[in-house]
């Protein structure tokens, strides 16, 4: 079997398609407002929020949760008389002593009116006049202004297609199809970051030869807890052949909290792009928390009867917790089976059929990580995957 063959059919989708959405994050908005900074790398700079008010004392609260939040914003008493200098930011802070000024401005998305800690029917009345999507009462919503403000600053607004891959039985393949998805979405100009969701696994670097890459791994995010910044994260782990890679260290792997995962996971999730995660069969809480966070969840299926018993297992056992999950075929088949019987077997959409490639176990052997070769089989079926998510938004 030397073509390769990605299908959305196969059966009743379980879930939202998400995998149909595009990867790349929003393009960053040149504006006549001073950006926030970017890590190197990322391109153009992305505009920072607009603040709007003449209380000297909100504007000192607004500039310093702006800094706690590692943006820069432009200031203005009343609406901007240039037009993107108000449509452009990514959120718009109208302080309550302005709302009244701002009566007639376009409406638009991400404004939001603040003021101060009090119990004021009126700034529900100037909210709804001014197109606002809430009222934030200071200091009580301090915290949830800051994370508006980072999530504006790293584009939060298109999430990064998150994909997990687990093996139907041991050794189906899960860690390979991980790491050729992961190289194919960096090929195709994606931001990818690839993790290791398998302490026992030996290590995604490994399989990637970036062992000896300088970054920070799984050990170091253990004791995370709230936001992290997607950018200083990506910007800590190493990086291998264009993508970043967050995996295990070499000393015995110990546990991490679903905490850590959720923090980890978010993070990445909002620098956009694509995040694959490869997943181990077993399930404890913090293998729960990552398939929470899972747009598309992959079971990787070899087409014979015992792998097809053990893939039953994960259906039942993980299902429930992913949002759609479909099934990867994988080849050679025992006899009277094929990829559409072993999908319909689980009731599961197929995702595709992964072709026979006998070269992989060379390809390692010499220091080629799976799917590095593009027109190599794995190749091949991963350059389709991501031209099919990608291309259906």
């Amino acid at each position: 079997m030397e073509t390769s063959r990605t299908s959305g059919t196969g059966g009743a989708t379980r879930g939202p398609a998400a995998w149909a959405r595009g990867l790349r994050g929003p393009e960053p908005r040149e504006t006549g407002a001073r950006g926030a900074g970017s890590p190197a790398g990322d391109g153009p700079r992305r505009a920072g929020p607009l603040i709007v008010t003449e209380d000297l004392g909100l504007l000192d609260d607004l500039l310093r949760l702006c800094a706690a939040a590692g943006v820069e914003p432009e200031v203005h008493h009343r609406v901007p008389e240039r037009r993107a200098s108000w449509t452009d930011p990514p959120l718009v802070l109208v302080g309550d002593d302005a709302a009244a000024r701002c009566r007639g401005a376009v409406r638009r998305p991400g404004t939001l009116l603040v003021g101060r800690d009090r119990d004021d029917p009126e700034l529900w009345r100037l909210a709804v006049e001014i197109g606002a999507e809430s009222v934030l009462n200071l200091p009580g919503a301090e915290s949830v202004l800051v994370d508006r403000l980072a999530d504006a600053a790293e584009g939060a607004d298109r999430p990064a297609l998150t994909v997990g891959v687990v093996g139907g039985r041991g050794g189906a393949g899960a860690s390979t199809l991980a790491c050729g998805l992961a190289l194919a979405a960096a090929r195709a100009g994606h931001r990818t970051l690839l993790v290791d969701g398998d302490p026992l696994g030996g290590g995604l670097d490994v399989l990637l030869g970036g062992e000896r890459e300088e970054g920070r791994r799984w050990p170091d995010f253990a004791a995370s807890k709230g936001r992290l910044a997607g950018g200083a994260l990506e910007e800590s782990l190493p990086s291998v052949r264009g993508v970043r890679v967050l995996s295990w260290g070499r000393e015995p792997a110990a546990p991490v909290p679903p905490e850590a995962v959720r923090s980890v996971l978010a993070a990445a999730r909002r620098r956009g792009g694509a995040v694959v995660v490869d997943l181990p069969r077993g399930t404890d809480s913090s293998v729960t928390e990552a398939l929470a966070q899972l747009d598309l969840g992959l079971l990787v299926v070899p087409g014979e009867l015992r792998a097809l018993a053990a893939a039953h297992r994960m259906v039942s056992t993980i299902g429930p917790a992913v949002r759609d999950l479909r099934a990867v075929v994988r080849g050679p088949y025992a006899s009277g089976l094929d990829e559409r019987w072993v999908a319909d077997a689980l009731r599961l959409p197929l995702a595709g059929e992964l072709p026979y490639d006998p070269g992989i176990v060379a390809d390692q052997d010499a220091g080629v990580p799976p799917g590095a070769e593009p027109r190599g089989p794995l190749g091949r079926f991963c350059t389709a995957f991501w031209e099919r998510a990608g291309g259906a938004a």
